[in-house]
């Protein structure tokens, strides 16, 4: 640990560098602190914390910038987190206040809205679907042989696949396999629907002559229905934190970040932190030595969880650079992921 003036004048110099993107020296620290010491004084801490590896010098004559370590000694041990201004606090309740018909709507707006805010990219994931139950399967003939699949969910969401059905296949045949479905399905959570089931729906298919060929078609839709919906915003911003210019590794990180089971992984909620820190109530911080890809190596990954009651869980997080303002940017989310999981819960209530 360290004393409390080193601990000033880490907060200091992390602060201003956040600031100006500029090393800091001695004299422009100690005119900053809040307590009265010489610039030796301050000179000689900054070299303390120097060689405890929480600073570095960027050449001989600079002054000193935070380390990845100095960061983290910052995150874990002085950060305190600022309330938004009323101006943020005014567009986020502005932009949440639509008429959303569907709750990936509104997920989808939410990482609209922090990217908006922050200039940084932003994720959102929307709640767990394993309680969600269905209302309803249709099938709509969109041509001669050409049909939108229907699965509605009981938390208002509407899920649609396009399907090309074999020539053979005729309307009574689709009306019988529509009420069959229906009969097995409606009811029953998403979580619920396994291989045993489906496979019982296929049985009845074949057994009453209906179209067995809806069955690859209902799973599609129930595949898309119950996976998770992460909605990313601002890709763009990337590239104004990124120190390299090599056109390849800038390709792979839009690669990196358009995949979504890598998506999922890298703003995942880590059970071990949660325990260890009640980190369910607290926005969490990965630096970028911390993350799975050396792509990253310049950013830092901001996850916040929210809950919506027995709706479940979701996630916003935001990948900015490692010099971000993160006193800021912890208050932001903070703030947001209460509003939005408000916002879910009043979407909800209309379903009641």
């Amino acid at each position: 640990m360290l004393t409390e003036r080193q601990e000033l004048i880490l907060k200091t110099i992390i602060m201003d560098f956040t600031q100006t993107h500029e090393p800091v020296g001695s004299k422009t620290v100690m005119n900053q602190l809040p307590v009265k010491v010489s610039s030796a004084t301050v000179r000689n801490e900054m070299a303390v914390l120097e060689e405890k590896g929480l600073l570095e010098k960027t050449h001989s004559s600079s002054g000193r910038i935070p380390s990845t370590a100095g960061y983290r000694y910052y995150l874990d041990h002085l950060i305190n987190p600022v309330k938004i201004p009323a101006s943020v606090y005014n567009q986020i309740v502005y932009q949440l206040d639509q008429p959303f018909q569907q709750v990936n709507e509104i997920v989808q707006e939410a990482a609209k809205i922090l990217s908006d805010l922050t200039n940084y990219t932003a994720f959102a994931a929307g709640p767990e679907t394993h309680s969600v139950k269905v209302t309803g399967f249709r099938i709509v003939p969109l041509s001669s042989h050409q049909v939108m699949a229907i699965l509605v969910t009981d938390d208002g969401n509407v899920k649609n696949q396009i399907y090309t059905l074999p020539h053979h296949t005729n309307g009574e045949e689709i009306e019988k396999a529509v009420r069959l479905i229906n009969d097995q399905l409606v009811g029953k959570s998403l979580s619920s629907i396994n291989e045993v089931l489906l496979k019982r729906i296929a049985d009845h298919l074949i057994a009453r002559g209906s179209a067995p060929e809806i069955l690859d078609l209902l799973q599609d839709v129930i595949k898309d229905a119950a996976s998770e919906q992460m909605y990313v915003y601002g890709q763009i911003n990337l590239l104004s934190n990124y120190e390299n210019d090599d056109l390849t590794k800038i390709k792979s990180l839009y690669k990196l970040i358009d995949q979504n089971d890598a998506l999922s992984s890298l703003i995942g909620f880590n059970p071990e932190d949660e325990l260890k820190n009640d980190s369910s109530s607290k926005v969490q911080v990965k630096l970028g030595s911390e993350l799975p890809s050396d792509l990253l190596e310049n950013y830092s990954l901001l996850t916040a969880q929210y809950s919506v009651g027995k709706y479940g869980k979701g996630t916003i997080a935001l990948l900015g650079p490692t010099n971000m303002p993160y006193s800021q940017m912890i208050g932001l989310l903070e703030y947001f992921r209460n509003e939005l999981a408000k916002k879910l819960l009043d979407y909800y209530g209309r379903f009641k």
